[in-house]
């Protein structure tokens, strides 16, 4: 069965090395599935939750616009699968020929499933064997309340890069 889940902040985890490692926390059935990205998939994915635009797209920018533009449309994504302590996604998409559904399902990293979900504002569904295997309960995981992206005084400024290094590019609750 799957469930659905909504980003409920990017935050940092440690990695293997006791590197500090951004990570897209979910929220779904009630439990916490922090899921482990680069950093520039975390600034992708937080640019797509402020509805940020650049003068020139972003790939996962510009993927939604081609996908629209050729009539399609991306219905769902599912991260459904974990191995190794490698999660797995699918985007399921549609487009109509002649009046009728054509449905097509694509693998993919689930988090350019997650930047393009949170694009087109499609649901995000977990399967609960993934749940299961790495759901954590709400006291293990510290997530401020305030899940929206950082509002400091530099948040939107031009000046800053989109490639810029900072750690507070993808450090927040």
């Amino acid at each position: 069965m799957d469930h659905e889940a909504e980003i409920a902040g990017i935050g940092v985890g440690s990695g293997p090395n006791g590197e500090e490692v951004p990570a897209v926390v979910l929220l779904v059935r009630e439990e916490y599935l922090p899921i482990f990205v680069t950093v520039d998939q975390a600034r992708s994915i937080r640019g797509g939750l402020a509805g940020q635009s650049f003068d020139r797209p972003l790939t996962h920018d510009l993927l939604v616009e081609m996908v629209t533009e050729f009539g399609g449309a991306v219905d769902s994504v599912r991260i459904d699968d974990l191995s190794d302590g490698t999660f797995y996604g699918k985007l399921r998409a549609e487009r109509y020929v002649d009046g009728e559904p054509e449905q097509f399902t694509f693998d993919a990293r689930p988090s350019d499933c997650l930047a393009i979900a949170v694009r087109l504002e499609c649901p995000i569904l977990v399967s609960d064997e993934v749940v299961d295997a790495a759901g954590q309960p709400p006291e293990t995981v510290d997530i401020d309340d305030d899940t929206a992206p950082p509002r400091g005084p530099d948040a939107h400024d031009p000046e800053r890069s989109e490639s810029s290094d900072r750690d507070d590019d993808y450090r927040y609750r």
